[in-house]
């Protein structure tokens, strides 16, 4: 007999390790904190490891907004050859002898990387066509063909050179491929490249994350205090610490609760902002019109 699920509120900053699927990861948690709702925010590759956060309960109803942040990784690529998938996973596709490169060639090849630019994303990758995964296309043997996105990048910083392997700092956008990147800097280069290794150091507004491995969770769950796994949670109003916040009374917390637009004078125009009672919890996300109305977006329980 399956336990009876329980209701858990809050954000875990989980630490994937290398290895398993986002959505693996995600059920792991989900069961060592016996939830009986969950989601993540962005998926990491297997490969991949680092913060994946982890939205229990109505902190679901952010995951949404946490999808377009900003994101920085640690990445490394190899010179030399590309691949299948753009990154080690892969079967090798081409492999050239890499040739002499200096920092100021590699500098002008990742100087045409950033800013706002066209990428193509890898074959295999989670985008649907037709309400089918790309990878699982690719892995029938079809011919895929990968329509072409804009994407922002931020910073594309090389860190350190070992020979053919390159560690890079990347901060991007939502929707960009890093395992993209590595493939365009190796054909800038001339010689190929792929990924090899990836961590994605944070997302926003989590700069400085204090995030928790699966392991370090058995060991607390272990001890069957679900008090002690819930202190590990950051409360659902510090996923949108980046938005305005309007506090409101309680009569006009009552009000927003029952669907009623609210009518506020000393309110800026802003197309979204948090919405907190007196005690600075969040109640919903709102829209302020330039006359001082306040509609309701998003609604949360009173959990």
């Amino acid at each position: 007999m399956k336990p009876t699920r329980r209701a858990v509120h809050g954000i875990l900053l989980l630490d994937k390790p290398a290895g398993i699927s986002s959505n693996r990861a995600l059920q792991q948690a989900k069961r060592l904190f016996n939830a009986d709702k969950a989601g993540h925010t962005g998926s990491l590759d297997p490969l991949a490891t680092g913060l994946l956060p982890i939205c229990f309960g109505e902190a679901t109803k952010v995951a949404g907004y946490l999808l377009g942040s900003r994101k920085a990784y640690a990445a490394r690529c190899r010179l030399g050859a590309t691949t299948t998938t753009d990154d080690a996973e892969g079967e090798v596709v081409q492999s050239w002898l890499v040739p002499q490169i200096d920092d100021a060639m590699i500098e002008a090849a990742l100087a045409g990387l950033r800013g706002r630019i066209v990428q193509i994303p890898p074959a295999y990758s989670a985008i649907k066509q037709g309400g089918v995964p790309l990878y699982k296309r690719a892995r029938r043997g079809e011919d895929v063909v990968v329509p072409s996105r804009e994407v922002e990048v931020h910073k594309l910083e090389l860190e350190r050179r070992d020979g053919d392997i390159l560690d890079l700092h990347v901060e991007c956008g939502s929707g960009t491929y890093v395992r993209s990147l590595a493939r365009d800097l190796g054909e800038r280069l001339g010689c190929g490249a792929h990924l090899i290794a990836l961590r994605r150091l944070w997302i926003e507004p989590f700069r400085d994350p204090a995030m928790h491995t699966l392991e370090s969770l058995e060991r607390v769950a272990a001890d069957g205090d679900t008090k002690a796994l819930d202190r590990l949670l950051l409360p659902l109003e510090s996923g949108l610490s980046g938005l305005p916040e309007l506090t409101l009374s309680d009569a006009d917390v009552q009000r927003l609760r029952h669907g009623q637009r609210l009518a506020l004078a000393s309110a800026h125009a802003c197309a979204l902002a948090r919405a907190c009672n007196a005690q600075g919890k969040l109640v919903a996300l709102v829209e302020v019109e330039a006359t001082g109305e306040v509609s309701v977006r998003r609604g949360f329980n009173a959990a």
